[in-house]
């Protein structure tokens, strides 16, 4: 490989061994000089650190009556996340130290995006009220060259959170997890998990990859999952996994209403009508590339403080245009009249999918002995009417938004996805038999929303 094409690559961000790491490393070091340098005037000399302000976006007070989600924690040293409750009676986090909780920019290409200089990806970021940046750190079990401890020290000395973000496809878990941790101790504030189309039916790898990954980060650590925002177009995907109990904390969907080919209020009450029973605070994950129009943008903004989230994210520095970036960053105020869509998915006789595995699990956790099997059938249908019973609610036989609410309040039961010839597991908990057979729903097939493999591979 020559000189050139070895440089190349390293640009782009793959490793090259004895090329990427020792340059993204100095390129790093000049940045941090030079920024320290920049700001030295505005310093008090009784202060050394660099303390540059970050304008974050204004915020919206909202108090609406829409589904919300527990969080996780923040940081390991963070004050616990306190939750209240809407009319609805599901619970909302209300974390006081969520890295989420800002204005934050993809980064996949460091190369790129602003040719790799870091000093105008800092100025860039900070003049249109970028708080955070999400950096590709690994691709499989590749690790990046250009995620290094240098990179983070410049861009936090500048004042800007920087998050670590990963594909993964489920084949190595254990590799996986590692890098996983590799780009937390590099001194990621956070870590987001970029799972799609690869982890469809590996439930036993998303529980490794999850198990390991927390043993290594510890169990408090800010962890989101961007993954792909029409849960009812993938049946077979382990959400109840990577959003559950010891998975990601916060739900990052990949919300690109121009590449789904929806308009924007269409993609919100899709995504939130099917995520919200995960009980994660929603975080939107929106479009710039293929130049959506300012006014979509604009929408975007809206519709996520509408819908009571409390930061927003966006795909992706390289390709955004300029018109992108003043978007997100223009004044906005809540539309006049507008009023969230409260719908949340509703579940009946037939019904088969993750969704279903969701609700057997919280349904075996209240004492309804239910087969954990993904398939809506005649014991799952009893079980959900001896629930509805109990509760005092109407006997329907279908989980809709009151037979939710009250489930939601149990924690699921913790099943055990071992690893079986047929790649999707056998079901193991407490009271449940190790024959149970793997969720059917897993073998399922889905279709994908969105177009393009953006973030994956390069």
């Amino acid at each position: 490989m020559t000189s050139d094409n070895r440089a190349l690559r390293a640009a782009r961000g793959r490793r090259v061994p004895g090329l990427g790491r020792p340059y993204a490393r100095l390129a790093a070091t000049v940045a941090v000089i030079l920024v320290a340098i920049t700001a030295l005037p505005a310093l008090s000399s009784s202060d050394p650190r660099l303390t540059l302000p970050i304008p974050l976006p204004i915020p919206l007070p909202i108090s609406l009556p829409i589904i919300g989600a527990i969080g996780g924690g923040g940081a390991p040293t963070s004050p616990p996340t306190t939750t209240t409750t809407t009319p609805t009676g599901y619970p909302v986090a209300r974390g006081r130290h969520n890295p989420f909780s800002t204005r934050a920019m993809w980064i996949w290409e460091l190369g790129s995006s602003s040719g790799g200089d870091l000093a105008q990806i800092i100025a860039k970021a900070k003049s249109y009220g970028v708080g955070m940046l999400i950096i590709k750190s690994s691709d499989g079990t590749q690790p990046w060259a250009q995620f290094t401890p240098e990179l983070v020290s410049a861009l936090r000395a500048a004042g800007l959170r920087v998050c670590a973000w990963q594909y993964v496809y489920g084949r190595v878990p254990a590799k996986e997890a590692r890098l996983g941790a590799d780009a937390v101790r590099e001194g990621a504030a956070c870590l987001v998990i970029d799972a799609e189309s690869e982890y469809q039916g590996r439930y036993h790898a998303a529980q490794r990859y999850l198990s390991l990954l927390r043993q290594q980060v510890g169990k408090n650590f800010p962890i989101g999952l961007a993954g792909l925002p029409y849960v009812d177009y993938h049946p077979g995907f382990p959400y109840s996994v990577f959003l559950g109990p010891g998975g990601a904390q916060y739900n990052l969907p990949q919300m690109y209403w121009k590449d789904i080919g929806v308009s924007v209020d269409q993609v919100f009450a899709h995504t939130y009508m099917y995520n919200r029973v995960y009980l994660r605070p929603i975080y939107p994950l929106g479009q710039l590339f293929d130049r959506p129009r300012l006014g979509q943008i604009i929408r975007f903004r809206q519709l996520a403080a509408a819908y009571g989230a409390r930061g927003v994210s966006w795909w992706d520095y390289q390709e955004a245009s300029g018109s992108n970036w003043r978007a997100i960053d223009i004044e906005t105020a809540r539309p006049a009249g507008f009023v969230p869509d409260p719908q949340v998915v509703t579940l009946s006789r037939g019904s088969k999918g993750d969704l279903v595995v969701w609700a057997q699990e919280h349904l075996y956790a209240a004492a309804d002995r239910v087969h954990v099997d993904g398939d809506f059938g005649p014991l799952t249908l009893a079980a959900v009417e001896s629930f509805q019973a109990a509760h005092r609610l109407l006997s329907t036989g279908a989980i809709d938004a009151g037979t939710w609410a009250a489930l939601l309040k149990y924690k699921p039961a913790h099943v055990n996805w071992a690893l079986h010839s047929n790649k999707h597991g056998i079901a193991h908990t407490a009271g449940i038999s190790s024959t149970t057979p793997p969720p059917q729903s897993a073998s399922l097939p889905g279709h994908n929303e969105l177009r393009g493999a953006l973030g994956r591979g390069r």
